[in-house]
């Protein structure tokens, strides 16, 4: 089983290498999924290729975003230069990058931001070109091992590092919130912040790090290709030294080889660890706080600022650096020169303290061992890719009215004003479908965003999927793609109809319009979700961040959670625009909002009653445009 390692600098890569990876992934200065990160240059990443096989060791290179229209040349062209110089594959999050270069030899990652989760994910893959599926971080254990059973294609999870609180690829908080996209690469990491919710205050949204070097025997039992290290930000002491955990155990060492390893790991980066969700589903959420801590070694009780080492749970050497804290404030730190009692050098109230690690001498020592970094150079140059986009000839029209409804209330009194209905997977979905054959009204269910072994009973002809794993199981229905597809440009694969990226602006529309021969829709009305989780931990309610935006929070009845923006996408006085440049469709979300809102909405798109913007802001209490006027970056 391959041990693959992060290289977010050419430091990076000296220390994961050193450290006994066999596998390397990285980025470039552009189209990957770490921006903030330093990343390489096309010579470093040449230079990388060739330092690296001369290692033993392949390079993988993320070309992990989405991808606009004006860019697709580029990424093309990107992707061609990684096969020239021989680098051994590309990890691909945009579906319509991926089409584009089916024909080049370099194998193919998919991302884990596409959410593989399912075996028709895995066949899908297979069938698309794709060698590699790196697994969505939300499955279990057993999840995985029925999924993965006679699958034609490598598969890799992640086992240590950061683990995402929303399903892969699935995040729109960070670009909607705060106006910095995470499928742009540039994460704002809304999910670190503190929260209040029903009283209580906390990072509700913080997943601990994973840990999981306990699990590579039975990950390797079922056939896993590869386990991951997440880590491109962090040091290359945190890369050298989770790579040597991994590396240690993956060659079956014994644990009192690995334990000191292990110990440093902890110290040299630390927000508290857990499983993920390979145990079962169960919450991953670190509660208390979401930085950087070290490694706990216990709770002591200081008194005229002394306290006694033996109180601690864990051993501490002459030179260690501790941090103090109480709840989630830090009191202070220093290094230990003796051991015993010892006394604090600086003022602190007596009362019970926890004590972290965050130094220890040897990880000197280590960074000495990894050395500098090589010279990393090349000389191979990227061959443009001229792409001319073909104008499909679109014509303006009168776009369908589509409701997104998830209750029998509120459709009874917004069927007569749809074209469609989106009804969301439950109980009442059968009465739904027969209120809308009465009114011939074309009916559409919405599957749930995760659902590991499909066990899904779906009687309608027409689906509205939200992964490609959906995508493949329901092919033989009429599709319709969410916007949770991440439409971002006009070479997507095309279904029936596929509900745009929320994350694109007025000009972008326009441009997928102008090339894009298959439906295409628009949402124009509603809560965009934020953010869909598996946590089991996070209740209904509001979620209130520390500005005192609030941010509805619903569960389904599919085990997930979903949070909703803290106000309502109203785009009604642009539907003429819109309507111009040829738009299908007009996507207007009704779900879990009270009959009357909902009926007032429905009957102003469909009557396209722009005078009725005051009164539904009134209703709604607060609206946003989206990226509709802004875009993201």
């Amino acid at each position: 089983m391959e041990i693959l390692s992060p290289a977010g600098s050419p430091e990076g890569l000296t220390a994961s290498i050193k450290g006994g990876c066999d596998a390397v992934y990285l980025g470039g200065k552009a189209f990957g999924a770490r921006a903030f990160s330093q990343n390489f240059s096309d010579s470093e990443i040449e230079g990388t290729v060739g330092y690296a096989h001369d290692n033993n060791v392949k390079v993988y290179v993320t070309v992990n975003t989405l991808i606009k229209d004006h860019e697709m040349s580029d990424a093309v062209s990107y992707v061609r230069f990684l096969d020239d110089i021989g680098a051994d594959a590309v990890l691909i999050q945009d579906l319509g990058l991926l089409g584009k270069v089916g024909g080049l030899r370099i194998k193919k990652h998919a991302s884990t931001q596409m959410g593989i989760h399912t075996t028709a994910g895995l066949e899908w893959c297979h069938e698309n070109g794709i060698d590699r599926a790196v697994l969505a971080r939300e499955l279990t254990f057993d999840e995985i091992s029925s999924i993965v059973k006679g699958s034609k294609i490598e598969t890799e999870v992640f086992v240590q590092g950061a683990m995402c609180y929303c399903i892969s690829g699935g995040c729109l908080f960070s670009s909607i919130a705060g106006g910095r996209s995470g499928n742009r690469g540039q994460c704002a990491q809304p999910c670190r912040k503190s929260y209040s919710m029903k009283e209580k205050e906390g990072f509700f949204l913080s997943n601990a790090d994973l840990y999981c070097v306990d699990w590579l025997e039975r990950l390797r039992s079922i056939g896993i290709s590869a386990v991951k290290i997440e880590g491109r930000m962090r040091s290359h002491a945190y890369a050298y030294l989770s790579t040597k955990v991994y590396s240690m155990a993956n060659a079956g060492r014994p644990w009192e080889e690995i334990a000191d390893t292990a110990e440093l790991l902890k110290t040299v980066f630390n927000r508290g660890f857990c499983e993920g969700y390979l145990p079962g589903v169960s919450s991953p959420v670190q509660l208390g706080y979401a930085d950087n801590r070290g490694f706990l070694l216990g709770t002591v009780s200081i008194s005229d600022r002394k306290f006694d080492l033996s109180e601690l749970d864990e051993k501490v050497n002459i030179r260690d650096g501790l941090s103090i804290f109480k709840g989630r404030n830090k009191v202070g730190g220093f290094k230990i020169s003796t051991l015993g009692k010892v006394t604090v050098p600086f003022k602190v109230d007596n009362g019970r303290y926890e004590i972290y690690r965050t130094y220890d001498p040897r990880i000197d020592e280590i960074k000495n061992l990894i050395g500098e970094a090589p010279i990393l150079k090349g000389s191979t140059a990227r061959k443009p890719y001229p792409q001319e986009l073909k104008n499909v000839g679109r014509k303006a029209k009168d776009p369908d009215t589509s409701l997104y409804v998830s209750s029998l209330k509120v459709l009874d009194e917004v069927v007569g004003y749809a074209d469609r209905i989106y009804y969301d997977l439950g109980e009442s979905v059968g009465a739904a479908e027969k209120i809308c054959e009465r009114n011939n009204i074309e009916f559409v269910v919405n599957l749930p965003r995760f659902r590991p072994l499909m066990d899904l009973d779906i009687t309608s002809g027409n689906v509205m999927v939200n992964t490609p794993d959906q995508m493949h199981y329901f092919k033989d229905k009429r599709e319709y793609g969410s916007y949770h597809m991440n439409m971002f440009n006009s070479s997507f694969p095309p279904a029936y109809q596929t509900a745009l990226s929320a994350e694109l602006s007025k000009s972008e529309i326009k441009r997928i319009a102008e090339h894009h021969a298959g439906r295409i829709e628009v949402m124009v009305f509603g809560r965009t979700e934020l953010m869909c989780t598996r946590d089991p931990g996070l209740a209904s309610g509001m979620l209130k961040d520390e500005l005192g935006h609030e941010f509805p929070v619903y569960r389904d009845d599919f085990g997930l959670a979903h949070i909703l923006n803290s106000s309502d996408l109203l785009l009604l006085p642009h539907l003429n625009e819109m309507a111009s440049v040829g738009i299908d469709s007009f996507g207007i979300d009704l779900r879990k909002r009270p009959v009357s809102l909902a009926k007032t909405v429905a009957r102003a798109y469909r009557e396209r009653d722009i005078d009725k913007k005051g009164r539904i802001t009134e209703m709604c209490g607060s609206i946003n445009y989206g990226h509709y006027l802004r875009g993201v970056s």
